[in-house]
C-alpha cells in the first residue's frame, strides 16, 4: 500500500497572517456567552422595549412550542407553515398598515428575499451607502444593476433613478444601526414616484420605536399600506423575539412566495418565536406608550453624554451612537464599561462605513432613572483620552 509521506499542508495557514493583522489593527470579535441572569446593565442588545423576558412573551413562546413542537419541521411551502405563522402575519401586517406579510427565519432573510426578488439582471438598484449588510449582499446576489448612493442623499437618489429607462427599486434602511439616523423617507418616495420605481424599506430598528404606537417609520411617514411600498423587518429587535418579515401589497407577497429563494429554501420559523413575537406584538397594542418611552430614553442619554463633551449623533429612534477616537480606544472603552457593570455595543471597521469607531448604545424602555444616570456615568469615567474632543468624521 502506497503511502503519502510528504509533511503535511496547512490549508488555512493564511490565516494565520489574518488573525495577527486583526490584532494589530484592533479588529478582533470574540463571543463571549453571557449567564441566564443578565449579569451587567445592558445598553448593547436591541431588546428596545424592553419585552425579551416579559412575562407574556415568555408565555407566548412556551405555549406556542407545547402545541405546535420544537421546530417549523420544515420549509414553510412543506410542512413548515402552522396557523399560528399566519395570524402573525395577519396581525403584523395589520398593525403596521399593510395589506399582507410574510414571515421568515431572520430579518436578515427578509432583507434577502425582498431584495432578490424584487430585483434581477433587468433592474437598478439604487441603495443607500449606510444600508444594513443584509441589504447589500441581496443587492449583490440579485445580480441587478446596483447604484450606490451617498448616504440619505435623496437627491442624488433621485438624479441616479430618473437617468434609468428600466425596472427600478430604491432600497435603505429607515434607521440606520450604525449610528441611529433616519433616512428621508418621504423625499425616497417621491423620487420613486415620480421615476415609477419601488420603494423597499428596512424597518429593522422603526418598529416598535416610530410612528403612532410605534408601528414603524413607514406608518410615521404616511408610506404604509402604499402600493409602491415594501417594508422588512425584524422580529428581534422590539418585539424581543426572532425572525423577520415582509410586508406589502399581497401581490409582492404571493410573488416573493414563489421567487424568493431566501424563503422557498429555508426551514419555516420556530413556533416558540412565532408565539413569542405575538405575544410582544398584543403587548405593544395594549401598551403603546413603550414606544414614546424608548425615545424619550434615547434623548435623555443623547443630552447627558453630549453637555458632558462626548461626541454623539442625535438619535432618531433607540440608537445613541458616540464617537470614539480610534478602533483600539473604542475596543478598550467597551471593555472598560464591561468591567464597571455596563454592557454596551461597539462597532468598528467593517461594521462602519466610514470607517469611524463608535460605542454604540441601546436605549431601552424600561431602562429606570437610575440605570440611565449610572449608565452614562460609566461611558464618562471610563472614556479615553481624546474622546472629548470636538470634532466630525
Amino acid at each position: 500500500m502506497n503511502r503519502n509521506t510528504a509533511a503535511p499542508v496547512d490549508a488555512f495557514a493564511w490565516i494565520d497572517g489574518a488573525e495577527r493583522e486583526r490584532e494589530r489593527a484592533g479588529l478582533v470579535r470574540t463571543l463571549r456567552p453571557r449567564p441566564p441572569a443578565p449579569d451587567l446593565l445592558d445598553l448593547a442588545s436591541n431588546d428596545y422595549l424592553g419585552l425579551s423576558r416579559h412575562p407574556e412573551t415568555v408565555a407566548g413562546a412556551t405555549a406556542a412550542a407545547e402545541r405546535w413542537g420544537a421546530g417549523a419541521t420544515g420549509s414553510r411551502l412543506v410542512t413548515g407553515s402552522t396557523e399560528l405563522h399566519a395570524e402573525l402575519e395577519r396581525e403584523l401586517a395589520d398593525f403596521a398598515g399593510f395589506e399582507a406579510a410574510l414571515v421568515l427565519s431572520t430579518g436578515y432573510a427578509a432583507n434577502l428575499a425582498a431584495v432578490t426578488a424584487l430585483g434581477d439582471r433587468g433592474t437598478l438598484i439604487v441603495s443607500d451607502a449606510g444600508n444594513h449588510a443584509s441589504i447589500v449582499d441581496g443587492c449583490r446576489l440579485s445580480r441587478a444593476e446596483v447604484a450606490v448612493t451617498p448616504h440619505a442623499d435623496a437627491e442624488t437618489a433621485a438624479k441616479t433613478l430618473a437617468a434609468h429607462a428600466g425596472r427600478a427599486l430604491l432600497v435603505s434602511d429607515s434607521v440606520f444601526s450604525v449610528d441611529g439616523d433616519a433616512a428621508p423617507l418621504a423625499a425616497y418616495a417621491a423620487a420613486c414616484r415620480a421615476a415609477g420605481a419601488a420603494l423597499v424599506v428596512d424597518d429593522a430598528h422603526g418598529l416598535g420605536v416610530l410612528g403612532e404606537g410605534g408601528r414603524g417609520a413607514l406608518y410615521g411617514a404616511g408610506l404604509a399600506g402604499d402600493p409602491g411600498v415594501v417594508a422588512t423587518m425584524t422580529l428581534s429587535k422590539s418585539l424581543g423575539s426572532q425572525g423577520g418579515a415582509v410586508l406589502g401589497p399581497a401581490k409582492v407577497i404571493r410573488h416573493l412566495v414563489n421567487t424568493a429563494r431566501a424563503f422557498i429554501f429555508d426551514t419555516g420559523l420556530a413556533p416558540a418565536a412565532a408565539g413569542a413575537a405575538l405575544a410582544s406584538l398584543r403587548l405593544l397594542r395594549r401598551e403603546p406608550e413603550r414606544a414614546a418611552r424608548v425615545r424619550e430614553v434615547a434623548g435623555e442619554l443623547y443630552g447627558r453624554l453630549t453637555v458632558s463633551g462626548l461626541t454623539a449623533v442625535r438619535p432618531d429612534a433607540a440608537v445613541v451612537s458616540v464617537r470614539a477616537p480610534s478602533a483600539s480606544a473604542a475596543l478598550r472603552w467597551a471593555a472598560d464599561c464591561r468591567e464597571a457593570g455596563l454592557s454596551v455595543g461597539c462597532f468598528r471597521p467593517p461594521s462602519v462605513p466610514d470607517g469611524v469607531s463608535r460605542l454604540r448604545l441601546t436605549a431601552r424602555a424600561d431602562l429606570t432613572g437610575d440605570e440611565i444616570a449610572r449608565a452614562v456615568d460609566t461611558v464618562l469615567r471610563t472614556a479615553p483620552a481624546g474622546a472629548t474632543d470636538r470634532w466630525t468624521a
